[in-house]
């Protein structure tokens, strides 16, 4: 079976979906690898790393994509990319179906199968799958770093001939994975860190990390499918705000990461919220790409506001590509395992993790939440 890995054509993208290390359990396989020609090199991965482990370097994309069965990527392909994919391959990548379904259209036309890695199932057997997961580890990690470098102050509490110097306050909104790696970095830093959730259940996690867990006094089920946050009502919304407003203004760091599958981020923090925080202090918005969580980030950049710095950085993963990367391949590399026995991909779709990710298989869209946002089925 044939594997190709394009050079990612994204704007900003240097990340790969197949590593070394990963190109090396492929060709053991039996597959034979066929990478273009440095589309390893912005991640860290040199061609002479894959041709070492047998894998083929070709000369440009047309040429990757005109002999692949199974096309592996990071990003969602282009509609100029889709037209290259053969007639009845494989695509897997991040597609982002929710936010722009009619992705799956285009390749259901080109009778693509095609797996969604951000629609894997959070079920146990598909741990070592969870791409959303491995990913929001390196954006949770990067967030922190960016905020230390954004912050006039130090992290840690320093006792110095001239004087003690008082840690800094930092403030994690969510408490997904992003949320609880950017809490235990900011803990490793040295600052006094709480974290705040919609979700009582995660309460022991955040506490865990030495972070204390900020949440409203009523018990709101804001927990929904696959251990995601749910979107509250307009009331809860308020009530949560409120909650958040007094920890945002006492807090040096603001890290924001929640998010709900498939809708705009929540709008957590005001502009009042911001014109009350101390001058020079720090808020990072994860959520950027989903519109943010606070009402001043511009997607994209870094903007002040009332003496405050408000981050809205898009694809922090990439910011990291050797170890985004290498987490991501691993990832694909277990999902292509679970497909692939005696030397073709099985696809059957009563699996609960093959129907999960596949959003379209032999020119039909498969997934019910997509076809239902393009409003058919049929290619």
């Amino acid at each position: 079976m044939n594997v190709a890995v394009p050079w990612e054509t994204a704007p900003g993208e240097q990340r790969v979906a197949v590593t070394p290390e990963i190109a090396k359990r492929l060709v053991g396989s039996g597959c034979a690898v066929m990478l273009e020609r440095g589309a390893g090199e912005r991640a860290g991965y040199l061609d002479a790393a894959y041709t070492a482990t047998g894998a083929t370097i070709v000369s440009d994309g047309p040429a990757c994509y005109a002999q692949a069965e199974v096309v592996l990527k990071v990003q969602r392909p282009s509609s100029d990319e889709i037209a290259l994919l053969r007639d009845g391959s494989t695509i897997i990548a991040l597609l982002q179906p929710l936010s722009d379904p009619q992705i799956a259209e285009e390749l259901a036309k080109r009778r693509v199968t095609a797996f969604a890695m951000e629609l894997i199932p959070r079920i146990s057997r598909a741990q070592s799958m969870d791409a959303l997961s491995s990913q929001a580890t390196v954006a949770g990690y990067k967030a922190v770093l960016i905020a230390a470098d954004l912050l006039p102050k130090f992290f840690p509490m320093l006792m110095t001939a001239a004087g003690t110097i008082a840690p800094a306050k930092v403030f994690v909104i969510g408490a997904g994975v992003a949320g609880l790696q950017a809490i235990a970095t900011a803990r490793r830093l040295g600052a006094v860190v709480s974290g705040f959730d919609v979700r009582p259940a995660v309460k022991e996690q955040v506490e865990s990390l030495g972070a204390t867990f900020v949440s409203a006094e009523e018990h709101v089920e804001a927990e929904g499918a696959g251990g995601y946050a749910k979107e509250l009502s307009a009331e809860q919304q308020e009530r949560e705000r409120q909650v958040i407003a007094k920890a945002v203004a006492e807090s040096d760091v603001v890290v924001t990461t929640a998010l709900v599958p498939g809708k705009r981020a929540p709008l957590l923090i005001t502009t009042a919220m911001v014109e009350a925080m101390r001058p020079g202090s720090v808020i990072v918005d994860l959520a950027a790409e989903a519109g943010g969580n606070c009402e001043r980030t511009t997607p994209g950049q870094t903007v002040t506001h009332h003496d405050v710095k408000i981050a809205g950085p898009l694809n922090l993963p990439s910011a990291m590509p050797f170890h985004a990367s290498q987490l991501f391949a691993k990832n694909v590399y277990a999902l292509f395992a679970h497909l692939f026995k005696e030397g073709r991909l099985h696809i059957d779709l009563q699996d609960e993790i093959t129907r999960g990710a596949c959003i379209c298989h032999d020119g039909e869209i498969v997934n019910e939440a997509i076809r239902a946002r393009v409003g058919g089925g049929a290619a």
